[in-house]
């Protein structure tokens, strides 16, 4: 049966990059999670072997290559602060480690000049690099939507980065909204399924709608067994390591009565193969405001696209700020470039102004040195931070007067502390 003019209906060959590939798909959910946990765990399994080393040795050091996507507003801003950094990072191993960067100009400005918000092969571009750090994209003169699926999202699928890592922190001398983080020890993480679920792209609009008020928009979910079950093992295994191995998975079957249930029934599934570790399911409005409540029992969050990306920036406020979020995109088996991000947009309203909070693009420096297998280096930075913001080195957003250049100079400085 053909569909009715004016109607997109999507089918197997408009699938997300990789996606057509994964439906009925088996594999060894073991060994891939394993690959994505490297770093994580602080060591390596012990079948592990990167399937695309993208980084090489120069006399005894390891030089890796980073692809750098400043993007737009303060994106290039905090990417910058990133940058330094890492680079004071790198100075401090004594020859352990460099880093070779390339930048890429894609964003809104490139939309308006080219009509794309990356090169046409920016895929390909970016594949030899073994990790890319993004900055920021948006801007007013460009529909949110386009910017979105026009780069990050583009990478994130292009790239099969299934596994979104949003840590939870809160920092010493940061003010938060809930009453129990001055004396309660609050510490999660949020593990959102980042390839499918609600931003999978399916749907369409009936442009041939005749009349005012008649038009009709479809958004559609799609949810595989094959992507519930690697991103809920992906949160087990990530449980393990933490002091509290416990798993919190989100839903909505009450009302989505399909995917959710699907996701349900999977979470339920893997959840027998740890008898190790704690786990509950909660209905996703309710982790809203257990989320203010309960906060103390949370460890590992795991959930769909849309529910990770709602609940984190949640977190990030209840912390202090969304200027303070740190985020990865995985893929976990390594065929591909990870991407390393903060969680916050591009902030017209400030960019250029020398304020912006540099402190979420310098956390994904550190889970982009964790992935690399770098995790001293990695908690090096964070003990940095902590040891900034305790000081009372806070930017605008956290009530304080110290700009971007200060504060990245300052977290510098104490990543010898």
């Amino acid at each position: 049966m053909s569909p009715k003019p004016g109607v997109t209906r999507t089918d197997r060959r408009s699938l997300p990059a990789g996606s057509a590939d994964r439906v009925g798909h088996t594999h060894d959910p073991g060994r891939s999670i394993g690959l994505g946990l490297v770093g994580w765990l602080g060591h390596s399994p012990p079948w592990f072997v990167t399937p695309q080393n993208r980084s090489f040795l120069v006399g005894s050091t390891r030089t890796i290559r980073v692809a750098v996507i400043p993007g737009d507003g303060v994106g290039e801003e905090v990417a910058a602060a990133g940058r330094d950094v890492l680079e004071a990072s790198a100075a401090a191993s004594h020859g352990k480690f460099a880093f070779e960067w390339e930048e890429f100009p894609w964003g809104c400005q490139y939309y308006t000049d080219t009509g794309r918000m990356m090169a046409e092969d920016g895929l390909q571009q970016l594949r030899g690099f073994e990790a890319v750090y993004f900055g920021a994209v948006g801007w007013k003169s460009v529909p949110d939507h386009i910017s979105l699926w026009g780069l990050r999202l583009a990478i994130c699928q292009g790239f099969d980065q299934w596994v979104n890592i949003r840590p939870v922190r809160f920092l010493p001398g940061v003010t938060s909204p809930l009453r129990k983080a001055d004396d309660t020890p609050l510490d999660w993480i949020v593990v959102r399924e980042n390839s499918e679920g609600e931003y999978s792209g399916f749907g369409g609009r009936n442009l041939s709608a005749r009349g005012d008020g008649q038009e009709v928009a479809v958004q559609s979910a799609l949810f595989t067994e094959f992507g519930c079950e690697r991103i809920i093992r992906f949160a087990f295994e990530l449980a393990r390591t933490r002091d509290r191995p416990k798993v919190t998975g989100v839903t909505k079957s009450n009302a989505q009565q399909f995917g959710m249930v699907l996701w349900d029934e999977v979470f339920d599934r893997v959840r027998r193969d740890y008898p190790d570790v704690d786990a509950d399911s909660c209905l996703v409005d309710a982790m809203a405001a257990r989320f203010v409540l309960q906060p103390e029992s949370l460890s590992v969050v795991v959930a769909s696209n849309l529910h990770g990306d709602v609940l984190s920036d949640l977190g990030s406020a209840l912390a202090g700020s969304l200027g303070l979020a740190a985020s990865a995109n995985l893929n976990p088996e390594r065929t591909a470039p990870s991407m390393f991000e903060p969680v916050h947009g591009s902030a017209p309203d400030i960019a250029g102004r020398g304020i912006a909070n540099p402190i979420g693009a310098i956390g994904s420096g550190a889970l982009m040195l964790r992935h690399l297998g770098l995790p001293d280096e990695a908690a090096r930075i964070d003990r940095a931070i902590e040891t900034t913001t305790a000081a009372g080195n806070l930017p605008p957003d956290l009530g304080g007067r110290t700009g971007t250049k200060d504060l990245t100079a300052a977290i510098i400085d104490n990543l010898d502390a």
